[in-house]
C-alpha cells in the first residue's frame, strides 16, 4: 500500500483476480481510499481505477508486456503520478450517455402511446436491465440474446421483453432454459411490456454495444434526465430537479450525518474502555482469558445495538420527487455503518453482516412516474454502494417492494377514509370538490409518517402563483383511470380555496408553497414524530408572509443551522435558495458557515432582530411596487421610436400616449439608463385601446393569449391592461413621472 497511491494485493499465480479484487475493495476504506486498486498472480497485472466521480477504467497486462514501452509507463506512473492513469469521463458524463439512449426512445414511444405512466415504467424497466446486466445480477448473454430475436422480429419484442420481466418478477424465474434470479421490487409488477420498433430497438443494441459501463450510472441524477417523462410544465411543483451532492448534503450532513456520528464516537469511547484491560495478556492472571472473551461479547453487543438503530432509523422526504434526497441520505447511513464495522473490526471484534438498506427510507411524492423513479434510483444506489465496497450478496428477492415510498399527496387527504384518503385520486375540479364536502367536509391535513429525519426539497411555487394554471383532471386509459396534470404551474382555485380552508390559521394564505411542509415539519417535531428537519425553499422565506412560518422555531431557537442565500438549480435556472435546519434539542448553531449565538427568523445572526421592527409613520406613501404586467407589455427602443415616427391612428392620436420609457429599480440603483419601453392602456378600454393599432396589435399577438389561461377572471378580462397600473405612484410623483 501506498497512501494516496495505490492499494495492491497479491495471490500466487493462476488465482481468481477478480476475487482479489474483492478483497481489496472491502479494506480500501481502511487504508484511505486510495485511487488506484491494483490485483497481481505474479505473472498476470490487473489496475483498476476508483477515484470518486468517475467511471472506471482497467489497465491489463502480463509480465512480459513491461517490454512494451506503454506498459511500463503505466506501471511507473503507479508509483510516481498516478493522476496520469485517471479517466477523464465522469459518471455525470456517462450517465448523460445513457439517459439520452433512452430519452430517445421514450420520446418515440410516447408518440405512439398516449399513456406516459405506461411509457415510463416501461423505459425504466428498460434502464434496471442495462444495469443488472452490467453488473451480472443477470445472466450473462441473456440480454444480448433477446436483443438478437428482437431485432429479427420487432413485432414480437413486446412478448419478448414481457417474458423476461416476469421471469424477473417470479420467483425462481426462467426463460429459455435459463434461471433468472427474482427481482421484483414493484418495478416488475406483471404489466406487459410495450412493443419497440426497429428504430428503438436499433438504439438499444448502440446502448448496449458502445462499451458504456452501465454499472456506474449516477442514479442521483438520472430521475433528472428523465424528468421530461414527469411534465415539463409541471416540474416547478413536484420538484424533480437534479441538484449536486454538495448542496444536497448541506442538509444531510447536519441533520443525519452529524447527529449520528456524534453518538458513535460516545458508543465507540465505551467499547474502547470495555476492551481495553484486555489489549495484551499479563502473566499469571487466572482466567484471563474468560474475561476477555465476556469483555469482547460486551463490546460487540454495543456495537450491535448501533447499527441496529441505523438499521431502523426513519428518514421522510416529504416531496421526494425522482429521489436525489433520499439516496444521498441511504448512501450516507451505509457509510456510517461501513465505518462502524471497519472500526470494530480493527478492535479484532470480528465483521458482522451489513444490515442498513432502502427500508429506512420513507418518501411521499404525488406524482406517480417520479415516485417510480425514486424507487429505481434507490435500489440502483443501494446495489452500486454493496459493489463498490466489495459486499453485495444476492438477496431473495434483489428488489424488496418499497411501499414506503407513497403515492399521495402530502399536504391535504379526503376526511372519508374511502380511496384510502388519498386526495390525488379526487380530481380538484369543482364538483368532485363540491361532493367532497357534502359527503364528509371536504379534505383534511395529510398525515405524514412518523420519522427520526425530515429532509427535502419541497416545491418552489410562490404564493401569488398558486392558483396559476387550470385544475388537474383525470381520464381513462385501457379502463385505468389517470391523473392529468396541468398545462402551467399552479393548482388551480378549487385546490387552492381547500388549502386554505384546511391550513387556516396555521399557515398564512398569502404564503409560497413550500411553507406548508415546514409548518408540518416543525409541528411533527413538536409532537414528537421526528426529532429534526432540513428542508430548501426560495430565499423569499425570509421575509414577508413566508417569514410566519419560521418564526415560532426561530423563536424557541430552533434552526440550528442555515445557509440564507444559496445558488440553486431548477429546471436547468440558477435560483436563490435558503437551506434551514432545525430541531427542538440544538446544541450549537451555525449560519453561512460560522458559528452563531442565535438565528432570527429571516436567517440573520443574532443581534438587532429586524423582524421585530415596526413601520414608521413617516415613511408611509413615499414607496411602492410599482407595476406588475402579467404579459409581455415591453418593446425595445427601436420599436417604440418606429411607431411614434409611422403614426396613421384612427384617432389622429401619437402612439406616444401609450408608450413610456421602462426603467426598473436594478436600472434606478445603477445609474444606467435601458432603452426599453412598456405599453400602458390603463384607463382605457378596449375599443379606445384599439384605435392605437401597433401598440394593440402587439399586445393581442403577445400578451391575449397568456392572459387567457389567467386564473384570474380580471386579468382575462382586461387582457390589453397592465396588471397592475401603479396608479398612487403616479399619482405621488405628479409632474416629476
Amino acid at each position: 500500500w501506498k497512501r494516496g497511491f495505490f492499494a495492491w494485493e497479491y495471490k500466487k499465480k493462476k488465482r481468481d483476480l477478480e476475487e482479489a479484487l474483492g478483497q481489496l475493495v472491502i479494506y480500501a476504506s481502511a487504508l484511505g481510499n486510495p485511487p488506484l486498486h491494483v490485483v497481481c498472480d505474479t505473472v498476470r497485472f490487473k489496475i483498476v481505477t476508483a477515484w470518486t466521480n468517475t467511471i472506471v477504467k482497467v489497465y491489463a497486462f502480463d509480465l512480459e508486456d513491461l517490454a512494451e514501452p506503454h506498459n511500463l509507463a503505466i506501471l511507473h506512473a503507479l508509483f510516481h503520478n498516478p493522476d496520469a492513469l485517471k479517466p477523464n469521463e465522469t459518471r455525470e458524463s456517462l450517465t448523460n450517455k445513457a439517459a439520452r439512449k433512452f430519452q430517445a426512445i421514450s420520446d418515440r414511444l410516447q408518440q405512439r402511446n398516449p399513456d406516459r405512466e405506461a411509457v415510463a415504467h416501461f423505459v425504466n424497466q428498460l434502464v434496471f436491465c442495462f444495469f443488472a446486466n452490467s453488473v451480472k445480477l443477470l445472466p450473462e448473454g441473456v440480454l444480448r440474446r433477446l436483443l438478437d430475436l428482437c431485432k429479427r422480429r420487432p413485432h414480437r419484442s413486446g412478448e419478448y421483453f414481457s417474458k423476461l420481466f416476469a421471469a424477473m418478477a417470479n420467483a425462481g424465474g426462467e426463460l429459455d432454459l435459463t434461471d433468472i434470479p427474482h427481482f421484483n421490487g414493484g418495478l416488475f409488477d406483471g404489466r406487459a411490456a410495450l412493443e419497440l420498433n426497429d428504430g428503438e430497438i436499433e438504439i438499444l443494441f448502440d446502448a448496449a454495444g458502445n462499451r458504456l459501463d452501465w454499472s456506474l450510472i449516477d442514479p442521483s441524477i438520472f430521475g433528472t434526465l428523465f424528468e421530461r417523462f414527469l411534465d415539463p410544465d409541471k416540474r416547478a411543483q413536484i420538484g424533480a430537479h437534479y441538484t449536486d451532492t454538495k448542496k444536497i448534503m448541506l442538509i444531510v450532513e447536519p441533520v443525519i450525518v452529524r447527529p449520528l456520528l456524534a453518538e458513535w464516537v460516545l458508543v465507540k469511547a465505551d467499547i474502547a474502555a470495555i476492551l481495553q484491560p484486555f489489549a495484551a495478556e499479563p502473566e499469571g492472571v487466572r482466567d484471563f482469558a474468560r474475561k476477555r472473551t465476556a469483555a469482547r461479547e460486551k463490546a460487540a453487543a454495543l456495537r450491535d445495538a448501533f447499527i441496529a438503530r441505523l438499521a431502523k432509523l426513519r428518514i421522510l422526504d416529504p416531496a421526494c420527487g425522482s429521489g436525489n434526497f433520499l439516496y444521498l441520505a441511504l448512501q450516507a447511513v451505509k457509510d456510517i455503518e461501513y465505518q462502524v464495522i471497519t472500526a470494530c473490526e480493527l478492535m479484532d471484534l470480528g465483521r458482522p453482516a451489513f444490515r442498513v438498506g432502502p427500508e429506512i427510507l420513507r418518501g411521499i411524492e404525488i406524482n406517480p412516474l417520479a415516485a417510480e423513479l425514486a424507487r429505481m434510483t434507490i435500489w440502483i444506489g443501494d446495489i452500486q454502494w454493496g459493489l463498490q465496497h466489495g459486499i453485495f450478496v444476492r438477496p431473495e428477492p434483489i428488489l424488496r417492494d418499497l411501499q414506503t415510498i407513497e403515492c399521495r399527496d402530502a399536504l391535504m387527504t379526503r376526511s372519508s377514509p374511502a380511496d384510502g384518503g388519498n386526495i390525488a385520486k379526487l380530481s380538484p375540479s369543482p364538483p368532485a370538490f363540491e361532493r367532497a364536502r357534502k359527503a364528509d367536509e371536504g379534505c383534511a391535513e395529510a398525515e405524514w409518517p412518523e420519522a427520526d429525519f425530515i429532509i427535502g426539497n419541497p416545491p418552489f411555487l410562490g404564493g401569488k402563483k398558486l392558483r396559476n394554471g387550470r385544475p388537474a383532471t383525470f381520464r381513462t386509459v385501457n379502463g385505468t383511470r389517470k391523473l392529468v396534470l396541468p398545462e402551467m404551474p399552479g393548482l388551480g382555485d378549487e385546490y387552492v380555496n381547500e388549502l386554505f380552508r384546511v391550513y387556516e390559521g396555521k399557515v398564512a394564505a398569502e404564503s409560497d408553497l413550500v411553507c406548508y411542509w415546514f409548518y408540518k415539519a416543525w409541528a411533527a417535531i413538536q409532537k414528537g414524530h421526528a426529532s429534526s428537519a432540513g428542508l430548501v425553499s426560495t430565499n423569499s422565506i425570509r421575509g414577508g408572509a413566508n417569514r410566519q412560518v419560521l418564526a415560532p422555531i426561530a423563536a424557541k431557537g430552533g434552526i440550528f443551522e442555515a445557509w440564507s442565500d444559496e445558488p440553486w438549480t431548477v429546471d436547468g435556472a440558477a435560483v436563490r435558495v435558503s437551506v434551514t435546519c432545525f430541531s427542538e434539542k440544538v446544541e450549537s448553531r451555525s449560519l453561512n458557515g460560522s458559528v452563531v449565538a442565535q438565528i432570527n427568523s429571516d436567517l440573520s445572526p443574532s443581534g438587532a432582530d429586524l423582524t421585530i421592527a415596526r413601520k414608521l409613520p413617516t415613511n408611509f406613501g413615499i414607496a411602492s411596487n410599482g407595476i406588475s404586467k402579467k404579459g409581455k407589455f415591453e418593446i425595445d427602443g427601436q420599436t417604440a421610436r418606429n411607431w411614434m415616427l409611422n403614426e396613421h391612428n384612427p384617432n389622429l392620436r401619437s402612439n406616444f400616449d401609450v408608450i413610456l420609457p421602462w426603467w426598473n429599480g436594478a436600472h434606478v440603483v445603477s445609474n444606467q439608463r435601458a432603452d426599453m419601453w412598456i405599453i400602458s392602456f390603463n384607463g382605457m378600454s378596449e375599443q379606445a385601446a384599439a384605435l392605437y393599432e401597433a401598440p394593440f396589435e402587439y399586445v393581442q399577438l403577445n400578451v391575449k393569449p397568456f392572459r387567457d389561461r389567467s386564473a384570474s377572471d380580471l386579468e382575462r378580462r382586461n387582457w390589453w391592461r397592465l396588471a397592475r397600473p401603479a396608479s398612487g405612484l403616479f399619482a405621488a410623483l405628479g409632474d416629476k413621472s
